[in-house]
């Protein structure tokens, strides 16, 4: 069975190749939606996106998406540096969710779905900071204006939950829900008969 991650997302792909997942990319033509409860709108973009992309026999199609929200608010990737610049302002000093729906087609008649949720606190960002950020570009295509697992760890003060989540798929909610994706054929690591991993 061939996973297939439809994401143009490169912090998607790292993380599979850290787990030892072999894949394909097919990225999605897939406009995602931006309105309605961050729960209810990462689960609805993640079912879009796997939907929307051709699959073949044998093939599972995973669908990400990943929203930032404070108080009700919902921050998805800003559309230039004064939105980044507004987002991390909002952000600053306080504890914000991170919520990412993940959706797998191809296992079951429907999409297997689930949503995964890690709380973030960023430190009290000064202007010098916020700017110093900007500057990196890193905030580009990011949730929430920032990469946890880049130059954004400087923002963090703490996380409370799974940080694949953070940094855009979360690893125990996928195995939740394809408990063999880590022992199938479509990964990279096998077994010895000592039971040492090999690559």
């Amino acid at each position: 069975m061939t996973l297939v991650l439809a994401s143009r997302s490169p912090q998607r792909r790292a993380i599979l190749d850290a787990i030892g997942v072999e894949f394909v990319v097919r990225p999605p033509a897939f406009e995602e939606t931006a309105d309605g409860a961050a729960g209810e709108l990462a689960r609805a973009n993640a079912v879009g996106k796997a939907l929307a992309v051709t699959r073949g026999e044998g093939e599972v199609v995973l669908g990400v998406d990943t929203v930032v929200s404070l108080a009700g608010r919902t921050y998805g990737k800003p559309a230039d540096a004064a939105r980044a610049r507004a987002t991390l302002r909002a952000l600053s000093g306080a504890t914000h969710t991170v919520l990412s729906g993940i959706a797998l087609v191809g296992l079951a008649a429907e999409p297997l779905v689930a949503i995964a949720s890690t709380a973030v606190r960023f430190r009290a960002l000064d202007g010098v900071t916020i700017e110093w950020y900007l500057a990196s570009g890193e905030w580009r295509e990011r949730a929430g204006a920032y990469a946890i697992q880049g130059a954004g760890c400087a923002l963090v003060e703490s996380i409370d939950g799974d940080h694949t989540n953070v940094i855009g798929l979360p690893v125990g909610a996928l195995l939740a829900l394809h408990p063999s994706l880590l022992t199938g054929c479509n990964n990279r690591f096998s077994a010895t008969d000592s039971g040492e991993l090999q690559r």
